[in-house]
């Protein structure tokens, strides 16, 4: 009789079985009640504290997900799944951490019941061919054009959010962006990449009111000589460099024993050489 080979640590422990089915659901389910009351028109915001000790405080489910610090690995892939739709959709990270959950907490009777989790996930599969089928039947076509439409569908998106009050300013400011950096690319598509074209930049000092879409770029940096240099310049020849104005200075200290005035001319006249030849070849 041949002796047991072991692969995992005895530190380590190995679970199989509904029991393990049971920990996973709730563990998801722990993380769904968490962001739960943030959804909806009744949602409320979460204080949270960061792990540098700062406040934060918000209602969306992802943000609010980062914050925690979560061990085990079904409840992770919950907050894997808001990522995710976070970057692939930019909204609706909360929904599908409820939806999920509480998709799990119908399925917790039917393991109950004996049913194989495949055969639970072909369920599943099979409800959401048919859910499509319904969104397909009632879905309308819109006009991007068409400003009030579109205004209605912003304002109900941030409906729930803290900044619901300026619900109107928002919404104006966000079709404009949008409008500004969308691209046609035919038979009806368009692409907006809001993450590499729209960038919002806070300014202290100011009121929410006086937000504004700036179509071009800025550089949030104060001037460096203050009643010197011009606040406003009308159609600006604009230079971009990827390296530092300022030239590099030598490693090495040099010291040099200048006898003439003329050699003085000379030396100035070798360092602007040196300082042209190190640009011409970065």
């Amino acid at each position: 009789m041949h002796a047991p080979v072991l692969v995992l640590r005895d530190s380590l422990k190995r679970e199989s079985g509904r029991k393990v089915h049971h920990a996973n659901i709730q563990a998801a389910k722990a993380v769904a009640d968490i962001i739960r009351t943030t959804l909806g028109p009744r949602s409320m915001l979460k204080m949270l504290l960061d792990a540098s000790g700062g406040i934060v405080v918000t209602n969306d489910g992802n943000a609010i997900l980062r914050e925690l610090d979560l061990a085990h690995p079904a409840a992770k892939s919950m907050i894997e799944l808001s990522r995710t739709q976070d970057e692939e959709v930019g909204d609706g990270t909360t929904s599908v951490i409820v939806l999920g959950g509480e998709m799990l907490h119908v399925a917790e009777a039917f393991i109950e019941k004996n049913y194989h989790p495949t055969v639970i996930c072909r369920a599943y599969s099979k409800a959401l061919e048919d859910a499509i089928a319904v969104i397909d039947k009632i879905a309308m076509s819109i006009d991007v054009n068409d400003r009030p439409t579109m205004l209605g569908l912003v304002k109900s998106c941030i409906g729930t959010k803290f900044t619901s009050q300026f619900g109107d300013l928002i919404a104006d400011l966000a079709i404009d962006a949008t409008s500004i950096v969308g691209v046609d690319l035919g038979q009806g598509l368009r692409e907006v990449d809001i993450k590499k074209y729209i960038k919002v930049e806070k300014v202290p000092g100011g009121q929410l009111e006086d937000s504004k879409v700036l179509k071009g770029v800025m550089f949030n940096k104060d001037v460096v000589a203050p009643g010197k240099m011009k606040r406003k310049i009308v159609n600006p020849r604009v230079i971009l460099l990827d390296c530092p104005v300022e030239y590099k200075k030598g490693e090495n200290q040099t010291n040099a024993e200048l006898v003439r005035e003329e050699d003085w001319e000379v030396l100035l006249k070798m360092e602007e050489e040196y300082i042209e030849n190190e640009a011409a070849e970065d």
